[in-house]
C-alpha cells in the first residue's frame, strides 16, 4: 500500500461512498410541480447534507485556512509565492500528460509533456516556468474532464468535506488522478510521508491565497453563498470541459515544416 498521500486516498474513498448515497436520492412527488422544477434546475438532491458540509468547511476555512492564506500572501514575497506555485504545478504535470492522452488530445498532451521536460530541467525542478515563455502555456485538465469527454454525465451536485464543490464524476476523477500521481507510489518512510503532507498543505494554502479576494467578496455580498458557489463551480467546470472539447489543434504546430 503506498504511503503518499494516504490522506488523499481516504478522501477519495469517502467520495466514492458519497456517490452511493447520491444514487439513493429521489425526486419530489410529481404532484408538486414547483418542487420538481427546482429539483431539476439545481440538480442538488443532497442539498441539506451538502449545506452541512459547506458549513463545516466554511468554519474550517474561517479559523484555519483563510488566516494561513492571509499570512502567506502578506508575509511571503510575491516572487517566492510564484516559484512555489510553479513547483507545485510541475509536480502535477505527469498526471496532466496522462489525462491529455486519455482525452485523445495530442497537442495538449504534447504541451504538457514539453512543460514537464523544460520546467524540470531548464526551469530548475519547476521553480521557473520557462515553458510558458517558450510557447507551452499551462491548461486545465484532470480525470473528471476526461470522463466528461468520454460522455460520462456529471450527476448531482456534491459539497465534499475539505475538498468543497464537486459532483460524482469529478469525485471519481479526483481519486483516479491521485492513483495516477507517481508520487503516490514512489518511496516510503517518515521523510517521504512528511514531504507528501507538506505538499498537500502548501497546495491548499497556495490555492486559497490565489482565491482570497474573490472568496471574500462572494461571502460578503452573496445572499446565499452556498448557492453562489454551486452555480460558479458548474459554470467553471463547463467552461473547462468545453475548452478541452473544442481544442482540436493539429498534432504538429503550425510553424513545424510539413513533409
Amino acid at each position: 500500500m503506498p504511503r503518499f498521500p494516504r490522506s488523499l486516498l481516504l478522501l477519495a474513498a469517502f467520495q466514492l461512498a458519497t456517490l452511493l448515497v447520491a444514487g439513493c436520492a429521489t425526486t419530489p412527488p410529481a404532484s408538486d410541480a414547483d418542487a420538481v422544477a427546482d429539483f431539476k434546475a439545481t440538480n442538488d438532491p443532497l442539498e441539506p447534507t451538502n449545506r452541512v458540509f459547506y458549513a463545516v468547511n466554511n468554519g474550517l476555512d474561517t479559523v484555519l485556512l483563510r488566516p494561513l492564506a492571509v499570512a502567506y500572501k502578506s508575509g511571503v514575497p510575491e516572487v517566492v509565492r510564484t516559484h512555489v506555485h510553479n513547483v507545485l504545478d510541475n509536480l502535477s504535470t505527469p498526471v496532466a500528460v496522462a489525462d491529455d492522452i486519455l482525452q485523445t488530445k495530442p497537442r495538449r498532451a504534447g504541451d504538457s509533456l514539453m512543460r514537464l521536460l523544460i520546467n524540470s530541467t531548464i526551469g530548475v525542478a519547476g521553480i521557473f516556468d520557462v515553458a510558458t515563455d517558450w510557447g507551452w502555456p499551462e491548461h486545465s485538465t484532470d480525470f473528471g474532464m476526461t470522463l466528461a469527454l468520454w460522455g460520462v454525465p456529471d450527476g448531482p451536485f456534491l459539497f465534499l468535506p475539505v475538498l468543497g464543490p464537486s459532483d460524482p464524476r469529478d469525485a471519481a476523477g479526483f481519486g483516479v488522478d491521485v492513483a495516477m500521481d507517481p508520487l503516490t507510489w514512489v518511496g516510503q518512510g517518515t521523510i517521504v510521508d512528511a514531504l507528501g503532507y507538506a505538499r498537500l498543505g502548501v497546495s491548499a494554502v497556495d490555492a486559497r491565497a490565489a482565491a482570497l479576494d474573490d472568496l471574500d467578496k462572494i461571502k460578503a455580498q452573496a445572499l446565499d453563498p452556498y448557492a453562489t458557489f454551486r452555480s460558479l463551480y458548474r459554470q467553471h467546470r463547463d467552461s473547462q470541459i468545453e475548452d478541452a472539447r473544442s481544442d482540436n489543434r493539429a498534432t504538429l504546430p503550425v510553424w513545424f515544416p510539413a513533409r
